[in-house]
This record gives C-alpha cells, sequence and structure tokens, in this order.
C-alpha cells in the first residue's frame, strides 16, 4: 500500500500541474486574442500636453522674438533718462554797443537883431573906435537885465573880466566846441556848474568898454579848438 500511494500522490501532482498550465495557456491565449491589431498613425500623449488637462504649474508662453518687419519706421524718439539733467540755454552773446556821441542840441542865448555879424574875412565899421576891422562874433541887440541863456549843454570853464569885452563866461560843450558870452552885468554861475540848454548864466549889462558905443547887447562868440567860428552855424534858424 505504501508503494501505491507514493505512485497516487505522484500523480496527483502531475495532473495538477497539466491543469494548472493548461488554464494558464488558455488564460494567455483569450487575452492576446481581445488585443486590436496597432494601425494608422500612434498617438503619444506628453505628460505636459493640453490632453491631460490643464497644466498645475501653468501654461508656459514661449518668448516672441521680434522680427526686423515689426521695427517702427522713421527716427526713433530720443530716449531721456529721469536722472538726466536739464538742458541749459546758453545765452545769446551781445555785442556791445559803441558808444555814439549825443548831438547837443543849440538855442539863442537871447532873442534879439543882429547889430552886427560874424566876419573875419571882410572888414566892418567899429561903430564905438570908428574904424574898420574883423568881427569875431555876432552882436544881439537886447535891453539891459535880460537873461542871458546858455546855447547848449556843457560846463562853465571860465567867468571873468576882460579889459574891453567886459564881464565874460566861457562854457565847454565838447568835441572842442566853445561859447563865449561878452558884455553881461550879473554871472548866475560859476566855473565848474554843469548847464543844459536854455540855462540861465548870466543878465546883458554895459561892461564891454570897446562897445559902448552900441547900446546895450549881447556879445556872443563860439570857437572850435581856439579858433573863432560863426556862432550862427550852430543856431537854429529863425
Amino acid at each position: 500500500m505504501l508503494g501505491k500511494g507514493f505512485y497516487i500522490v505522484l500523480f496527483l501532482c502531475v495532473a495538477t500541474i497539466g491543469i494548472s498550465g493548461y488554464y494558464l495557456l488558455n488564460s494567455i491565449a483569450g487575452d492576446m486574442g481581445g488585443t486590436s491589431p496597432v494601425t494608422g498613425n500612434p498617438t503619444v500623449v506628453l505628460p505636459d500636453s493640453e490632453a491631460n488637462g490643464p497644466d498645475p504649474a501653468g501654461t508656459i508662453t514661449p518668448p516672441v522674438s521680434s522680427k526686423p518687419d515689426d521695427q517702427p519706421t522713421g527716427n526713433p524718439e530720443p530716449v531721456t533718462q529721469p536722472d538726466d539733467p536739464e538742458p541749459v540755454k546758453q545765452p545769446a552773446e551781445t555785442t556791445p554797443q559803441e558808444d555814439k556821441p549825443t548831438a547837443t542840441v543849440f538855442t539863442w542865448p537871447v532873442k534879439g537883431e543882429i547889430l552886427r555879424e560874424f566876419s573875419v574875412e571882410t572888414l566892418l565899421l567899429d561903430p564905438t573906435l570908428g574904424d574898420w576891422r574883423t568881427h569875431g562874433g555876432l552882436d544881439l541887440s537886447v535891453q539891459a537885465g535880460t537873461q542871458v541863456l546858455a546855447m547848449g549843454d556843457g560846463t562853465v570853464v571860465q567867468v571873468f573880466e576882460d579889459g574891453l569885452m567886459g564881464t565874460s563866461v566861457v562854457i565847454d560843450h565838447g568835441n572842442d566846441l566853445t561859447s563865449t558870452y561878452c558884455n553881461l552885468d550879473q554871472v548866475l554861475v560859476a566855473e565848474g556848474d554843469t548847464v543844459e540848454t536854455g540855462t540861465a548864466i548870466a543878465t546883458v549889462g554895459a561892461t564891454a568898454i570897446a562897445e559902448s558905443n552900441m547900446g546895450s547887447h549881447l556879445h556872443l562868440e563860439t570857437a572850435v579848438d581856439g579858433v573863432v567860428v560863426d556862432p550862427a552855424e550852430y543856431l537854429p534858424q529863425r
């Protein structure tokens, strides 16, 4: 019995292995028979593809490269940095103007008739001395005490007593021009005073011995650089 039992157990084990192998082969064959053959283009789904749903880390947008066609046309606008200093305007250069001499306006020192005119080339009869001689000024007939006016702007440079022409005042008008007023009475200015055209400088008197026979009048002389000239060249037309 012991010998027969050993063979029975061995048979059962072999049968069990055979049955198990049979069912295993049938199971594998059944799975293979239910699988469809691979045809067409296979689709591969990447881990970050939209087929797998939204990307939990957010959608990655690739940078857009600028092309030459996208560049704006025309001259580019200058870019000013916030820390750029403000442009400083340079002051325009000015050319200093040359000092121009101011023209002096002259006036008649008194309003009166001309008794004797200026004459250094033609001899005139002197009523006081009774001879013929030159005359270096203008004699203007006015009443004694009449105010004598400065014929132009200037500076009083001399107040003196002349032996022949009496009390006299000299005014320097600049540009080497001077005017001399003779046969005066009361002098109203002093040496160094600045006068303007029409300033009262004295009154008419009778102190000129050389012209005592001509009546009350003003003797007026003008000179340029010490040479007597006709006062009428500077005085306005009457």
